[in-house]
């Protein structure tokens, strides 16, 4: 489905494409997981996003709809191992996920050690036939490192910056999704993630330059007002 410009967007309604509905929080059940996916497919939202273990259910649940289904992997500490962090980027492919939303390793990220960050994520991107997203967890990052976190993201082949797992403290800013596409250009996506609960909310991070918006609150969100 194509996404209308930011500027055309009049209504709460047409944020749905735009849309990521996530469900991240320990403890989620199959009931949970059944409400997410029923309430995409009747938003039409872009996609769901789920846990790894839960992501060939959502397919089953979304067979048939235009709802495509994200997994996160080394989530949300992002300190595996690059064998293991490929692993689990296997089984997610296996589980039938349209797209990967991965945690940048993180303790080389905030180490500043720009080579190891780029070696794992090209290994990973370069491991899965489907697009991957980078969370660079902004929150964690100095505005010099979310900037070199993002050019060597988009440098790994990553499809996609996300700014933030929502389990990292703060979540994302209007500042760092303009900073984020300005480092990245128009060549790959950004997901503008955490804490985004209103739909002045997700309008204010679309104009700032994001392509898809992650939230449990989807539903409040293109209910609510501007």
């Amino acid at each position: 489905m194509a996404t209308p410009h930011a500027d055309a967007i009049k209504s709460p309604r047409e944020l749905a494409p735009f849309l990521e509905h996530t469900l991240l929080a320990p403890g989620a059940t199959s009931a949970d997981l059944e409400r997410l996916c029923r309430e995409a497919w009747e938003n039409r939202f872009c996609a769901v996003c789920v846990h790894r273990d839960k992501a060939a259910e959502a397919r089953r649940l979304l067979r048939g709809s235009h709802v495509r289904v994200v997994a996160v992997v080394d989530f949300p500490k992002g300190a595996a191992a690059i064998g293991t962090r490929i692993i689990e980027a296997l089984e997610a492919v296996r589980a039938g996920v349209d797209e990967i939303d991965i945690v940048a390793p993180l303790p080389a990220l905030v180490a500043g050690r720009w080579e190891a960050v780029l070696d794992d994520l090209r290994a990973v991107v370069h491991s899965v036939p489907v697009p991957v997203k980078v969370i660079l967890e902004t929150a964690l990052l100095d505005r010099e490192q979310k900037a070199a976190a993002a050019a060597i993201a988009r440098c790994a082949g990553a499809a996609w910056v996300k700014t933030s797992t929502g389990f990292g403290g703060c979540g994302a800013t209007v500042d760092d999704v303009a900073l984020l596409r300005k480092v990245v250009g128009d060549q790959i996506g950004v997901k503008a993630s955490g804490g985004i609960r209103a739909a002045a909310d997700a309008l204010a991070m679309i104009r700032a330059g994001a392509d898809r918006i992650g939230a449990s609150a989807s539903v409040a969100i293109v209910s609510g007002s501007f």
